[in-house]
């Protein structure tokens, strides 16, 4: 798609790979709006230039707030991106573990929901736009230390491709950003040597995005092994050794 003259809101761009993308796409010439729970934040942004709303996707009257506050200063919105998500690690032996779950399900995949509920009818009514949603390499391929989030990841993929299908006909494209762990900072480095760094990271997506056509599947080469593991048989080895860090994760001996 050509990213240089759209109009972009984010949900969940105050920080990490959403507002490395919000800079991207302005970067390139396309207005962008982000959205985030943090007012400080937002503030900083929108002295950087951005439009900025305050949005909780799991409050759906909040979502509805934002909605309408973007539509009022940007009628011309084609392009909505679903990247609010939490990432928490939990021990399943421990019933108290809930609380993470229902709060992961919440945002990451009702969150997701929500938004793309309140944006799906303007974007239908123009005839044309395109909805990018965030799903993770996790969601294909799990993490043992954090199992809601991997089935919440699995779920926005599910979503993702139903939601395809039944706008197909509607001008609407989807697409399914699934990025591969990445190193938003030198300690994640430290932690996660094979993490991809940020910056080209955001590169591979955006090369990806200018694609025609746009890619279903936004997938940078860093993810290709998790996203395949089944197919290529890898699959039970690969979730093996991520099962060896579930004890240090949780605090096991």
């Amino acid at each position: 798609m050509d990213i240089s003259n759209r109009t972009v809101f984010i949900a969940g761009a105050t920080s990490g790979i959403g507002l490395e993308l919000a800079r991207r796409f302005t970067a390139a010439g396309s207005t962008v709006v982000v959205g985030g729970r943090r007012t400080d934040l937002l503030e900083k942004l929108a002295a950087e230039g951005f439009g900025t709303v305050p949005i909780d996707v799991t409050d759906r009257d909040s979502v509805d707030r934002a909605r309408d506050e973007v539509l009022r200063g940007h009628p011309e919105l084609d392009t909505v991106v679903t990247m609010s998500g939490v990432m928490i690690p939990e021990d399943l032996r421990d019933p108290a573990h809930f609380e993470a779950a229902r709060q992961t399900v919440e945002t990451n995949l009702l969150g997701t929901i929500r938004v793309i509920d309140a944006f799906t009818p303007h974007l239908v009514g123009r005839g044309a736009g395109r909805i990018v949603t965030v799903s993770s390499g996790i969601g294909f391929l799990p993490f043992p230390a954090m199992p809601t989030y991997a089935a919440t990841k699995a779920g926005v993929h599910a979503y993702s491709e139903a939601l395809r299908v039944q706008l197909a006909d509607t001008g609407v494209g989807v697409s399914e950003l699934v990025p591969p762990a990445v190193a938003l900072t030198p300690e994640h480095s430290r932690l996660n040597p094979r993490a991809l760094p940020l910056e080209a990271f955001a590169t591979e997506v955006m090369d990806l995005l200018r694609a025609e056509p746009t890619p279903d599947e936004i997938l940078v080469e860093g993810v290709m092994m998790h996203r395949w593991a089944e197919r290529d048989g890898t699959y039970t080895e690969l979730v093996a050794q991520r099962a060896q860090a579930l004890g240090a994760l949780l605090g096991r001996r």
